[in-house]
């Protein structure tokens, strides 16, 4: 299926790279991209990554092949069909690809900084529930601030629920716009967060839709609640095969 095939050639071009045959890397990696668009990941995401990879290849072929396996791990995770869940530690390790493809192409740019109590670890969250979050915040938040920023990524354990915030200090959201986002009211724009808090209600009601906190040039704070206990669900009975391990500890880039 596309799973397979996106991984294959993700790992075919990282043997191309090995091998220095750099003009057939160049191919695979346009082929990569068209498969990818087709799963409807952020084209822009896409673009950017596949950009990234290709500006190493001949100045750092390690370099390269490096950020071709994070790309690789990063759509794995992506496509999977092994539910709707995963757990706090694995959507984090999906992040950990995500931003070193991201910091491949800021630099110093971009800054993160986590912070993640080891009780939260293996709290069960809809699949693809916190990476949205941080790609809005890099997107809408840091790529158009002169300089970049920082992101903060804070799980914290509030005895029945996780509380998981996703902080930059980028330009901000009018809180008006930020309404009408949640509301459903600006098509195309800020799309993740508007199915994150769609799926966070619809999974454990209105209550535990996305709160953002905002202003014009006062970066976003996006913060979720989830239940650490639910019925049926447990980090256990949550297939966690796509992709590499999570660090024990969550651990992200620097």
């Amino acid at each position: 299926g596309l799973v397979r095939a996106t991984g294959e050639v993700a790992e075919w071009v990282a043997a191309q790279v090995e091998l220095g045959e750099l003009d057939a890397s160049r191919a695979a990696l346009a082929e990569l991209e068209v498969r990818a668009l087709r799963a409807q990941i952020s084209p822009h995401f896409i673009y950017n990554s596949l950009n990234a990879i290709a500006s190493f290849i001949n100045t750092d072929p390690a370099k390269a092949r490096e950020l071709v396996l994070e790309f690789a791990d990063f759509t794995r995770y992506s496509f999977r069909r092994h539910g709707d869940f995963t757990t706090v530690a694995e959507e984090l390790r999906s992040i950990d690809s995500y931003l070193k493809l991201e910091r491949a192409r800021f630099g110093d740019r971009l800054k993160v900084t986590l912070q993640v109590a080891p009780e939260v670890l293996s709290t069960v969250i809809p699949f693809l529930s916190i990476q949205p979050l941080v790609e809005n915040a890099v997107r809408h938040g840091l790529e158009a601030k002169e300089g970049g920023g920082r992101i903060t990524i804070t799980a914290e354990d509030r005895g029945a629920f996780a509380e998981i915030t996703v902080e930059d200090d980028g330009v901000g959201i009018d809180p008006e716009v930020a309404a009408q986002v949640l509301a459903g009211g600006t098509p195309g724009e800020h799309v993740g967060l508007r199915n994150v808090d769609a799926r966070m209600r619809q999974v454990y009601g209105d209550e535990h839709g996305l709160v953002v906190e905002t202003n014009v040039g006062a970066g976003t704070l996006v913060r979720m609640s989830v239940p650490k206990s639910q019925p049926g669900r447990s980090a256990a009975s949550v297939d966690v095969r796509a992709g590499r391990p999570a660090e024990p500890d969550g651990r992200l880039v620097p």
